[in-house]
């Protein structure tokens, strides 16, 4: 609203496939959005070095872009790393900012966790994205991370006027001017909604001793295996989608010996991978999805993903699907959150594949 107010051209569009040329042409100075569209910038970015041979120089860019972002945090980056970051900015970042329009100043991303490393990376290229928190129910945000009080990997700190604390089963509970009265003719749902003048949000948070407050998952999507481990499903998943090769991904596991996980891969980014592994273009991810060199490259990022949780939490087998998730196809909410509901019924057989064996 406040964009209308002061007369601001607005731009919108729902075809994340086509963003990228999109930002080209409109030329954005401020970007809002949902993490999916900062993951989806950085994946082409890293696919399309991948295509043109310049994998290598893409992941060391991108890795010295995050160590420079976290030095930051410590005081700067030392005379190797800043001599590093000058080259690299040179030789990749600048066409970073260029696939944004290369007008951005300032990124908000919000519906979701970004992740740190993707935080750190955008920073480290010279767009930072400033993450906050809200609800329907908090008015839009009651936290946010503000330009010279940030801290990446969090939702910020809380807006003047307003309280938030941590129940004992994690769940981020709030309070203050934000916060609504209630739901319209519906008292249950308003007296379910809060206990002791707390608003239940149904996330599940941390806040640090600074006050910056992280968010760790949705309480109604914890996974409870078999054996008894709690486990946050967005964690993984967000280190999933990080690798470029991979659209979607949504961990199963209730109820069940150990985790696993339906991973989707991402359509553009195939092609090129096909043509690096000499694989025929004509064939689709159906026909390659037990293809060994397919699935190693998955393994890796199943891998990678791993190191972000204990081992009771890792993912133990996983099952590539012939078909992405799309708003469409009805798996993914207009901000591109997983339907896990829809996906666990549709791809039931894929589940139980999983645990066959």
């Amino acid at each position: 609203m406040a964009a209308f107010v002061n007369k601001v051209t607005v731009g919108f569009t729902s075809d994340i496939k086509n963003l990228v040329p999109m930002f080209g042409v409109f030329k954005p100075t401020i970007v809002v959005s949902v993490p999916r569209v900062f993951e989806k910038v950085y994946n082409t970015a890293a696919q399309n070095a991948a295509n043109e041979g310049k994998g290598r120089i893409f992941d060391i860019a991108a890795q010295t872009a995050i160590d420079w972002s976290e030095a930051q945090d410590r005081g700067g980056a030392g005379l190797l790393l800043r001599a590093k970051h000058a080259v690299f900015d040179r030789l990749v970042y600048h066409k970073l900012r260029a696939a944004l329009g290369g007008d951005c100043r300032a990124s908000i991303s919000g519906g979701a966790p970004l992740g740190a490393r993707l935080g750190h990376f955008y920073r480290g290229v010279g767009l930072t994205v400033y993450e906050g928190y809200g609800l329907t129910e908090t008015s839009a945000a009651i936290t946010v991370n503000r330009v010279g009080d940030l801290k990446i990997g969090t939702v910020g700190k809380l807006l003047p006027g307003n309280s938030m604390r941590i129940a004992d089963d994690n769940e981020l509970l709030v309070r203050g001017g934000v916060v609504f009265g209630g739901y319209w003719h519906n008292e249950q749902a308003t007296a379910e909604s809060f206990t002791d003048g707390w608003f239940k949000t149904g996330d599940l948070g941390a806040v640090d001793e600074d006050g910056f407050l992280t968010i760790t998952g949705r309480k109604k999507e914890i996974i409870v295996t078999g054996g008894g481990k709690n486990v946050a499903p967005a964690i993984l998943e967000d280190q999933l989608r990080a690798h470029p090769l991979i659209s979607q991904a949504m961990v199963v596991g209730d109820a069940r010996p150990f985790v696993g996980a339906l991973i989707t891969i991402d359509s553009e980014a195939f092609e090129g991978w096909k043509q690096r592994n000499s694989k025929a273009a004509d064939m689709s991810v159906g026909d390659l999805a037990t293809d060994p060199d397919l699935v190693a490259e998955v393994d890796a990022a199943v891998k990678q993903a791993n190191l972000a949780v204990s081992h009771a939490e890792s993912i133990r087998k996983f099952r590539i699907l012939p078909v992405d998730f799309t708003e469409d196809t009805g798996e993914l909410t207009p901000t591109m959150k997983v339907k896990r509901k829809v996906v666990t019924e549709k791809f039931a057989s894929d589940i139980e594949a999983i645990y066959a064996t």
